[in-house]
């Protein structure tokens, strides 16, 4: 009696802590759950913590908090510059109203499947406005920005908020790449070989210049030279006149002397001069023939100016 009345409080004992452990379930803080009795959503447990379902009769979904990826495959789009883009773009959202998330898509995979068919229009509608510069480096947030605000917008009415859209990639395909790349790559040939012909020209020129400035300079120089030689030369004249008005004599016996020292300073000199020439008057003596020295202290008379001996030029 006892044995069978120990083992009919045991199974009460199991029976009850089943129907606890069934009447109970927790929220964790990355979920969101929703209470349905019969298909039917009953309540909503957003906040993290324990509770309450009636056992057999309601049931629990769970749903989740955090931001959701969306990657969608890269597309082919065209520009509003009839340009044709690939385009590799991702979203970001939220659910945030879980009924009427449930009530719409039911569960994530559908989400992403009504979120890509969203984000593909969007794209397709927005890019197909813009110009390629425009996608690829003028207006890209901007672009970004209104694509989220329409998938947004379109979102709302499956309990969807969009958090954040990106363009991971916006490039030509792949034969139009090969294309641009050779036009560009020809076109800066051409302002290479351009600029190279503005730089030959320019150092023609300066080249040019250079010459003209050279040969001013240099003539100016010279005619600076010969004037100022022809200053020299007058002044020695002046020099010269000066002092052969002083001493005549002295003035004929030096230059003289100057002459027999240009003249036979060479070892092989040759000359066939008569002997009794003018150009040998003081080798007779510093007097000259019958003359008197001049010098120094000497009395000066006015004898006839000698004539200037050869080889003195």
């Amino acid at each position: 009696m006892k044995n069978g009345l120990f083992g009919f409080v045991a199974i009460v004992l199991v029976v009850l802590a089943v129907l606890a452990y069934m009447s109970f379930f927790v929220v964790n803080p990355t979920q969101q759950a929703l209470v349905l009795q019969f298909g039917e959503i009953r309540r909503t447990a957003k906040d993290p913590g324990l509770y309450v379902k009636i056992p057999f009769i309601q049931n629990v979904v769970f749903l989740d908090k955090r931001v959701l990826d969306l990657n969608m495959e890269p597309k082919e789009v065209i520009a509003a510059d009839k340009k044709r883009l690939v385009v590799d773009a991702f979203a970001r959202y939220r659910i945030e109203n879980p009924v009427l998330f449930f009530q719409t898509v039911n569960n994530v995979r559908e989400a992403d499947l009504r979120l890509s068919t969203f984000l593909d229009a969007s794209l397709r509608s927005e890019l197909g406005r813009s110009s390629f510069t425009d996608v690829v480096r003028d207006r890209r947030a901007q672009l970004m920005e209104a694509i989220r605000k329409d998938i947004d917008r379109r979102s709302a009415e499956i309990g969807v908020t969009v958090v954040d859209v990106k363009i991971r990639r916006a490039d030509l395909p792949d034969a139009n790449s090969q294309a641009v790349f050779r036009r560009m790559q020809t076109e800066r040939q051409r302002e290479a070989t351009e600029i190279r012909a503005q730089g030959e020209e320019q150092s023609r020129r300066i080249k040019s210049r250079a010459d003209r400035d050279a040969t001013v300079i240099v003539a100016e120089a010279r005619r600076d030279a010969e004037k100022i030689r022809g200053d020299g030369d007058a002044e020695r004249n002046r020099i010269f006149a000066e002092a052969y008005s002083k001493d005549p004599e002295f003035f004929a016996f030096y230059r003289s002397m100057q002459a027999y020292l240009t003249g036979m300073s060479s070892k092989d000199t040759r000359m066939v001069i008569s002997p009794d020439s003018d150009f040998f008057r003081y080798f007779l003596g510093p007097q000259g023939p019958g003359g008197v020295a001049s010098g120094v202290g000497a009395s000066k008379r006015a004898p006839s100016v000698p004539s200037s001996p050869a080889g003195t030029q």
